[in-house]
């Protein structure tokens, strides 16, 4: 069977790790790159004993590891920067591993060349260091009730306090403007037909927020030819995988970039 036929379906998802763990679209999709060639040059690197995405994933992390493991942050970096070599890679690694892909504790052990116990302790190591953010005030932008009531209860779980609840575009404009929220959670596609994106769009071109996109269609926006969120959760979504990103969000406390406007609903 071919690499592409191998890989392919798996790329995205990578590409989404990636840029949750490095914090940046341009970071993450390098490294998921170097991964891919390092595999084309090699396919012995995939492990034969594992299935192909967690195999994928372990040349990425193997790639990754040793230059997140350097501690040297000179003092004109960002906060971020900063708060990034001040927390232990590994754990966060492990974390996202199991919050936002899925791996139970056995793959990511694989994965990880650790031992399960090993595994368990960076989860809970990695949990106890993102719940340590800062509170902040969120604004949600969905248009499904149901799902908005979700958000807000897990935005509260986490000690943020929901700005409000816009189902519009004109609405999330108008919101932002009033409450100066520190996070945007995005739907894609909203109730008028409007969308998301140009939403996001719109207040980013007068106001600098992190933002964390929602959609059914992550392969869409997570191709890496073009801006893309870095932020992104996957619809139905699983209530540990919101947590970890808008965790990882708040994080690097990163400052959003405008993304090209996409049909994607």
């Amino acid at each position: 069977m071919s690499l592409s036929t191998t890989l392919g379906p798996h790329l995205p998802y990578l590409r989404r790790f990636a840029r949750v763990l490095t914090g940046s679209q341009t970071t993450g999709d390098a490294y998921a790159s170097a991964a891919l060639e390092a595999v084309v040059a090699d396919r012995s690197v995939l492990a034969e004993n594992m299935e192909p995405r967690a195999a994928l994933f372990r040349v990425f992390l193997r790639i990754w590891q040793p230059v997140s493991a350097r501690h040297d942050t000179p003092e004109e970096e960002q906060p971020a920067d900063r708060n990034l070599a001040a927390m232990t890679p590994l754990p966060r690694a492990a974390f996202l591993l199991h919050a936002v892909e899925g791996f139970p504790i056995e793959t990511i052990a694989g994965v990880l060349d650790r031992s399960e116990d090993e595994v368990a302790l960076l989860i809970d190591t990695a949990g106890r260091e993102i719940a340590s953010q800062i509170s902040t005030d969120v604004l949600i932008i969905e248009d499904e009730p149901i799902i908005a009531m979700d958000l807000e209860a897990l935005v509260g779980e986490l000690g943020h306090t929901v700005a409000g609840i816009s189902r519009t575009h004109k609405e999330a404009v108008t919101a932002v403007a009033a409450h100066r929220p520190g996070l945007v959670l995005a739907d894609i596609h909203l109730a008028d037909g409007s969308s998301g994106l140009d939403a996001v769009n719109e207040i980013l071109s007068g106001y600098e927020v992190p933002v964390v996109f929602i959609t059914a269609y992550p392969e869409r926006l997570l191709t890496g030819e073009r801006p893309e969120p870095t932020f992104l959760i996957t619809k139905p979504f699983r209530t540990e995988t919101v947590k970890a990103i808008i965790s990882q969000a708040l994080f690097f406390d990163r400052r959003a970039h405008r993304p090209r406007a996409s049909a994607v609903a």
